[in-house]
């Protein structure tokens, strides 16, 4: 059964490992999907921190879009799915790791993995989707 548009929203907004997938611009190829931390508040934009020199970023400038799948199947199977344009693409900063960290992490380990992250992950972006196109379902317990 699809969710409605608050429940699709609230669940986009836990934080669930995407997966994000983008047009990878090579003749003959797949699109690339990779697992991505995202941020997502009900109503808003959703937002990805990459490298600046990562195929992700690249394939998403040449797109001007992407696509992301969130899902559990644990009470039951549930997935929502957003697809949308490029708002924006930013500088990423410490902040912006910190937050995105924060919704994955627990407190005991964020300050460590944030300090690591700065030194040893380069120069980041953040990349804002507005999503336009949503599909989800719940199919009940498994």
């Amino acid at each position: 059964m699809a969710l409605s548009r608050e429940e699709r929203e609230r669940f986009l907004a836990e934080p669930h490992i995407g997966a994000l997938a983008v047009e990878s611009g090579e003749a003959g190829r797949a699109p690339l999907t990779v697992p991505i931390w995202y941020q997502y508040e009900p109503g808003g934009e959703l937002w990805v921190l990459t490298g600046r020199d990562s195929r992700k970023h690249a394939a998403i400038a040449k797109a001007g879009r992407f696509s992301l799948m969130a899902e559990r199947v644990d009470p039951s199977v549930r997935y929502v799915s957003v697809e949308g344009p490029v708002t924006a693409t930013e500088p990423g900063t410490v902040a912006h790791l910190r937050e995105m960290s924060a919704r994955y992490l627990p407190a005991e380990v964020l300050e460590p993995y944030v300090e690591m992250a700065s030194r040893e992950h380069g120069e980041q972006v953040v990349i804002r989707m507005r999503p336009e196109r949503w599909l989800s379902a719940d199919m009940g317990e498994v």
